[in-house]
C-alpha cells in the first residue's frame, strides 16, 4: 500500500508557542514574548496537547514544568523548528537581495555576443550572486534541470515562458570562403544551392533543419545537401572559413569573419528575418532579485548586434583609405 507523507495541515500550529512556554516556564512571559495573550497561548498549547494525545506541561497556579512527553518532544522539536526557521530565513534572504547561485543555459553562439561582454561588469557589481553560464545547443527544460533562465532564437522559446527580448531581429546570412566561391562558384539564387555543399543545422529531434529564405515576399524552405551537420552555428561557421561549404547562420556572428575577408556573404537578398535573441524563463512571480539584477545588467549593457552592413561600411572605407594613400607611396618610391 502506497503511503502518504504529506504533512497534516495544522500539524505545526502551537509550536512555537510550546517552546516558548518551554523556554520561560511560564505562560505569560511566554505570551509576552511572542505579542498574544496568555490566553492565546494556552489555547495553542492545549490544542497541541488535543492533536498530540498527550500533556506536555504539569501545571499548578506557582509553576509550569514538563511531563516527561513534553521533554521528549522537546529534545526533538526544538532543533527541528530552529532548522525549520533557519531554512525560512534563508530563502527569505534570497527574496530581499541579490544573492545566491545564477544558473542560466545559453548556445554556443550567444557567448560572444551577449554573454562575454557582460561577466567582468557583472561579477563587480553583484559579488553576492554566483553566476553559472551552461553552454548548450539543445533545447533545456530549465524548471526541471534547475536553471533560472535560459537564451535562445525567439521562434523556439515555448508559449507559457515569460520572454525578454536582449537583441533586436537579425537576418539568418549565407556565407562561403572565397577559396570555396572560386572552386564552386557564387550561388545567385536559391535554386543554385542543388549545385553546392550546403553546411546544415541539427535539429534538436536529429533530423537537419532545413534552408529558410524569402522569395517573391513570401517566406521558402528548402532542403539542402552536404557533408556536414553540427549541433551548433560556431561549428557551421568554422567549417564555412575552412573552405567545406555554405553555412547559413545569424549575421551578427558572421560579421567578423565577413570584416576579416574570411568569409563573403552570398544570396542576401533572400535572407531571412530571425526574432532574435530571448532570455526566458518560467513566470513573473519566480523571477527572484538575482534573475532581475542579471536581466536589468543585461539591459544597461547591450548594444545593438552588428551587421553586414556595418561590415560593408567598415569595408568601404578600408579600401577609400588605401585608394588615398597609394598615390603618395607611389611617389615616395619613385
Amino acid at each position: 500500500m502506497k503511503k502518504n507523507f504529506a504533512v497534516r495541515r495544522g500539524a505545526l500550529e502551537g509550536i512555537d508557542a510550546f517552546l516558548a512556554v518551554a523556554r520561560h516556564r511560564n505562560f505569560r512571559r511566554a505570551a509576552a514574548e511572542m505579542g498574544v495573550t496568555p490566553s492565546a497561548a494556552g489555547q495553542a498549547v492545549r490544542a497541541l496537547e488535543t492533536r498530540l494525545g498527550v500533556a506536555l506541561f504539569l501545571r499548578t497556579t506557582r509553576s509550569v514544568g514538563l511531563t516527561e512527553a513534553g521533554e521528549r518532544f522537546l529534545a526533538q522539536a526544538e532543533p527541528a523548528y530552529q532548522a525549520l526557521a533557519a531554512a525560512g530565513a534563508a530563502a527569505s534572504e534570497l527574496g530581499a537581495r541579490p544573492a545566491g547561485l545564477l544558473r542560466i543555459t545559453v548556445p554556443r553562439s550567444v557567448v560572444p555576443l551577449i554573454i562575454r561582454p557582460m561577466l567582468a561588469s557583472f561579477a563587480a557589481a553583484y559579488p553576492e550572486i554566483e553566476l553559472e553560464i551552461a553552454v548548450s545547443d539543445e533545447f533545456v527544460d530549465i524548471a526541471s534541470q534547475g536553471f533560472d533562465a535560459g537564451m535562445r532564437l525567439g521562434q523556439f522559446i515555448a508559449k507559457d515562458m515569460i520572454a525578454q527580448r536582449l537583441t533586436p531581429p537579425f537576418r539568418l546570412v549565407v556565407v562561403a570562403s572565397p577559396d570555396y566561391l572560386s572552386r564552386r562558384g557564387t550561388p545567385k539564387i536559391v535554386e543554385d544551392l542543388q549545385d553546392h555543399a550546403c553546411l546544415r543545422l541539427r535539429r534538436t529531434a536529429g533530423g537537419a533543419a532545413p534552408w529558410r529564405f524569402t522569395s517573391n515576399g513570401g517566406p521558402l524552405e528548402v532542403l539542402t545537401r552536404g557533408p556536414l551537420i553540427a549541433g551548433d552555428f560556431l561549428t557551421l561557421l568554422d567549417a564555412a572559413e575552412e573552405g567545406v561549404g555554405l553555412a547559413q547562420v545569424p549575421e551578427p556572428i558572421a560579421v567578423a569573419a565577413v570584416r576579416s575577408g574570411a568569409l563573403c556573404p552570398v544570396l542576401l537578398g533572400f535572407a531571412p528575418q530571425a526574432p532574435g535573441v530571448f532570455l526566458y524563463y518560467p513566470g513573473r512571480r519566480q523571477a527572484l532579485p538575482k534573475l532581475r539584477a542579471f536581466i536589468d545588467h543585461l539591459k544597461q549593457r547591450l548594444t545593438a548586434p552588428p551587421s553586414l552592413d556595418d561590415a560593408a561600411v567598415s569595408s568601404a572605407k578600408g579600401r577609400g583609405r588605401r585608394q588615398r594613400a597609394a598615390p603618395g607611396t607611389s611617389t615616395a618610391t619613385s
